[in-house]
């Protein structure tokens, strides 16, 4: 068989500009791909964050293609400003996602596949389906939609429609219409040959009323070729055995390294130096599907208990109010840093004992991936990703990868804090549970096998 041809189109890309996970796949999966001997090009807009000269750059290897616009992308920041979402953001989506057909008739590349992600390229499938169905370049093109997160669905005014350039007859309850706005996303999964997420489980939540936003009967119509496939890490950027910006550099076998770390933070952060107090890290959003609704109602408990808490992130105001009120009644044993700080990020994950991750959903989650491999256990929700990645310890039999709570509920949570807590006392079953972790394998060469199987079963 021919060598399979992928272009991977995105919103953003690591390094070129990132404001999620999206941006972490975009950079990684087609790396992976490539070292499997597919033709994996990337094609994404060109921000002002991208330095790169002409059209096209690439990511160690891979072909990346830019598509050009000042008035669309060179600005500051990719989807908003303060004041929200950019007002002309379906414009600067069809723009591109049309581009993305042209470009490939013009580098005269005819992929099989095009991988589309999330409802800012949800209109390649259906230009691909309407507007270019005739065209012979394209005969042998499929797609793959991957939705990372179902509750980002690209809505909007039902006036503006005729942005896209479309019939109006495909404002219609079967394609785009959605309680009486256009929904991007809808359309993308209507029409792409097959629909992907990030995680097995997340992949079956979606089909419910819980968790699909509205697009759960769309879902299963399309459930035959709905498939969830994990996310993975690259371990180029999270390893502590190569990590640049950490106090010292750790592997399993030099495993009494990764508390010279603890210790400087500890000191970084003005906090008790004491190797035997748990430390436990956070890194997240600060909104209430990262479970920070539940976190709030317990917060105070675990803090009145041996521990110490340090969280990075910024989010909705409520938490920056609540948690800074926190940090002052517990300033012994509390860093609340209400920031973004890539570098305190690493610091956070080298230094701490357990990671939290109460998640109300989680269609993926890197982060439970990335403590792993620094030998942090997580203590985490049962949902999406993390269910798929997770294995919760039972210290009598030794089995098992972390410390898992289901009901989302703020009791649910503590008592997995607390079982944690307890199983750090007993030091050499934690010292293995501490190795073992970090001897998981969450590469990416995993995932794009499973890609592969799935690009092979739509392409004709």
């Amino acid at each position: 068989m021919e060598k399979l041809k992928v272009l991977f189109a995105t919103s953003e890309a690591v390094p070129f500009a990132k404001t999620g996970g999206l941006a972490d796949v975009a950079g990684s999966l087609p790396k992976a791909l490539a070292k499997l001997g597919v033709d994996a090009r990337v094609i994404m807009p060109k921000y002002r964050s991208v330095k790169a000269g002409g059209g096209e750059t690439a990511i160690d290897g891979v072909k990346v293609y830019l598509v050009e616009n000042d008035d669309y992308f060179n600005r500051k920041e990719l989807y908003g400003d303060k004041f929200g979402d950019y007002s002309d953001n379906l414009e600067r989506f069809a723009f591109f996602s049309r581009q993305v057909l042209e470009r490939c008739i013009k580098e005269n590349f005819r992929p099989d596949i095009i991988h589309c992600n999330d409802w800012h390229t949800a209109l390649i499938p259906v230009y691909l389906n309407t507007v270019y169905k005739y065209d012979p370049f394209f005969e042998n093109t499929r797609t793959l939609f991957t939705i990372h997160n179902i509750a980002y669905q690209g809505c909007f005014q039902k006036e503006e429609f005729p942005k896209t350039g479309l019939d109006w007859a495909l404002f219609h309850i079967h394609y785009f219409e959605f309680y009486g706005q256009m929904n991007l996303m809808k359309a993308g999964i209507v029409y792409s040959d097959a629909v992907s997420t990030v995680s097995p489980t997340y992949a079956k939540e979606i089909l419910t009323k819980e968790y699909g936003c509205g697009l759960e009967g769309v879902l299963q119509t399309k459930k035959d070729n709905l498939y969830g496939i994990l996310n993975g890490i690259d371990y180029g950027v999270w390893n502590p055995a190569t990590d640049t910006k950490i106090e010292k550099r750790y592997t399993v076998e030099t495993l009494d390294d990764k508390y010279i770390n603890k210790e400087a933070l500890q000191k970084e952060l003005g906090l008790k130096v004491d190797c035997d107090i748990p430390m436990i890290g956070m890194i997240s959003r600060l909104a209430d599907q990262k479970g920070m609704d539940i976190l709030a109602r317990v917060i105070n408990d675990i803090l009145s208990m041996k521990v110490q808490f340090v969280l990075l992130g910024t989010g909705d105001h409520k938490y920056h109010v609540l948690l800074e009120k926190m940090a002052k009644a517990h300033q012994k044993n509390t860093s609340v840093n209400l920031r973004f700080d890539a570098v305190l990020a690493e610091k956070i994950y080298a230094a701490s004992d357990l990671f939290l991750i109460p998640s109300r959903y989680e269609p993926c989650g890197l982060s439970q991936m990335i403590s792993f491999k620094y030998g942090t256990v997580p203590v985490a929700r049962k949902t999406g990703g993390l269910k798929d990645s997770i294995s919760d310890y039972d210290l009598k039999t030794k089995q098992g990868t972390g410390f898992m709570f289901e009901e989302y509920a703020p009791e649910a949570l503590f008592s997995a804090v607390r079982r944690a807590l307890t199983a750090g006392q007993h030091r050499s079953a934690w010292r293995e549970l501490v190795a073992k972790v970090m001897r998981l394998d969450f590469s990416w060469d995993v995932s794009a096998r499973e890609y592969v199987k799935l690009y092979n079963r739509i392409r004709p």
